[in-house]
């Protein structure tokens, strides 16, 4: 006879538990899985999920419970929400002149509907932070400055500034999303001054000549009253898009030893002499330079002036944030532009992508917002202004007036309908790397926390979260992001 005796064998899936009982005749048992916590009920959290495989889309899940045990032997994370990071201001898209257009032209219905979809912080995604162009870029319907002349003439006093373009479509949809979110967030970049403040004198490529750099400061003061005028406020604005960057189409080249100087001798006392307050945020270009803001800071008289910068995503890494933050953690960070398009077509690979490096990436390196490029595009990926012909919209509004929400909608809603402006990015631990996944934390001015949670891996993940002596458990699909809110 043998006595009972359990031996462990090795197997190819993993360890199996044998056991050998009177009659020698072995049964196998799967190895126990780990079982949530248990105590008692002291809270609830919603839960809302994006998987790659499009089965859940901003769906909401059954409640969480949170409880009163902390032990737990999922994978886990501790919230601390008394360690402070920076304020959110928003989570949005660049209202371009195509984007401006297509919207303005709908019907009212679907109009009406497209914006609560993309405004509403409760019937939709609730976005709150919008880019705009000031004049056209290279998503507009013409070439196109607030101060246009023949060639040969020059306007030094400005007196044919005028924002009548933008009044044909941008202004309209403006007055229409302030309607559902009066709070917007909005923040102008320009990509060419007017061809006559030009060396080259024309809207592609080339400088802004250093005799119209105090006109130029005056420009910028006339766009941000022009606005006003409409019930429109200015937050911010950067004074050069990509100022790295020359194509044929509006553009200009200004280095960071020009934007120092055009700062701090124009632009800075010409804010403060007409008490503007918008504020005036640095480079606005690739992670790849993050020299370019550190030269402007170092430069004493024009740091004064500056919030801070602003980074794109299209060269280098989201760390680059980090880096500036580190040399000057008095200054602000902002992510201000990174498009999807038909280069990259997976619904799920973007998902990961997006999340990983923008949504959570940029957070998680001090950004203070996040904003996509275009907010929307047509089939065609327009109308384009000679620049990129393969762009993808947050949502593709069609001829027919049909909307599909592409999945930078959905990158977007799972942090924009939740994390809302004035929340504080707070501690969170991280998950062990052999999981796949990670985190970021915030807590709302209203006291409510909110947590969005990346599942990278291919496998169905359960984990727990601890948070001031109490827990709550949950399972994340594979190639997910689940956000997570509770009081």
């Amino acid at each position: 006879m043998t006595n009972f005796k359990t031996i462990l064998l090795a197997t190819g899936i993993g360890l199996l538990a044998l056991s050998c009982t009177n009659d020698d005749q072995p049964t196998y048992k799967p190895p126990t899985s780990p079982s949530p916590p248990v105590g008692e009920v002291v809270g609830s959290a919603g839960l809302w999920v994006t998987n790659g495989a499009q089965t859940k889309l901003l769906s909401k899940q059954e409640d969480l419970e949170i409880i009163d045990n902390v032990e737990t032997s999922y994978p886990s994370i501790t919230i601390d929400p008394g360690q402070r990071f920076q304020e959110i201001e928003g989570f949005g898209a660049a209202l371009t002149g195509s984007s401006a257009f297509l919207i303005n032209r709908m019907d009212n219905a679907p109009k009406n509907a497209l914006l609560s979809d993309l405004f509403h912080p409760e019937n939709g995604i609730g976005i709150s932070y919008l880019r705009m162009t000031i004049g056209a870029s290279d998503f507009s319907l013409s070439n196109f400055t607030y101060n246009d002349m023949p060639a040969g003439e020059e306007d030094p006093d400005l007196i044919n500034f005028s924002i009548a373009e933008d009044e044909k479509h941008v202004v309209p949809v403006f007055k229409s999303i302030l309607q559902i979110a009066p709070d917007m967030r909005i923040m102008g970049s320009p990509w060419s001054a007017p061809a006559w403040m030009k060396a080259n004198q024309s809207l592609n490529g080339g400088n802004l000549r250093p005799r119209w750099y105090d006109v130029y400061a005056e420009y910028f003061v006339k766009y941000i009253e022009a606005y006003a005028a409409h019930g429109i406020v200015i937050d911010a604005i950067t004074p050069q898009n990509e100022p790295l960057h020359e194509a044929g189409y509006p553009t200009m080249r200004m280095e960071a030893p020009v934007q120092a100087e055009f700062i701090k001798n124009s632009l800075g006392p010409t804010f403060e002499e007409n008490n503007i307050s918008t504020k005036i945020i640095a480079y606005d270009h690739n992670f790849d330079r993050p020299d370019y803001p550190i030269y402007i800071y170092e430069d004493a008289e024009a740091s004064r002036y500056v919030d801070g910068a602003a980074f794109h995503a299209y060269a280098g890494d989201v760390s680059a944030m980090s880096t500036v933050h580190t040399a000057f953690p008095d200054k602000n960070l902002y992510f201000t532009e990174i498009s999807g398009g038909e280069w990259a077509t997976s619904f799920e690979d973007n998902l990961m992508w997006n999340t990983k490096n923008i949504t959570m990436g940029a957070t998680r390196n001090w950004s203070k917002n996040v904003v996509f490029w275009n907010l929307a595009l047509d089939e065609n990926y327009g109308p384009t202004n000679n620049g990129c012909q393969d762009c993808r919209g947050v949502v593709t509004i069609t001829s027919s007036n049909q909307i599909e929400k592409n999945v930078e909608y959905y990158a977007i809603g799972q942090f924009s309908k939740f994390v809302r402006p004035g929340a504080y990015r707070i501690g969170s631990t991280n998950f062990e790397s052999n999981t796949g996944l990670s985190n970021v934390a915030f807590e709302n001015l209203d006291g409510s926390k909110v947590l969005v949670i990346l599942n990278e891996s291919s496998s169905t993940r359960n984990f727990s979260v601890i948070i001031e002596g109490n827990s709550f458990s949950a399972q994340i699909d594979p190639r997910a992001v689940a956000s997570i809110v509770w009081e």
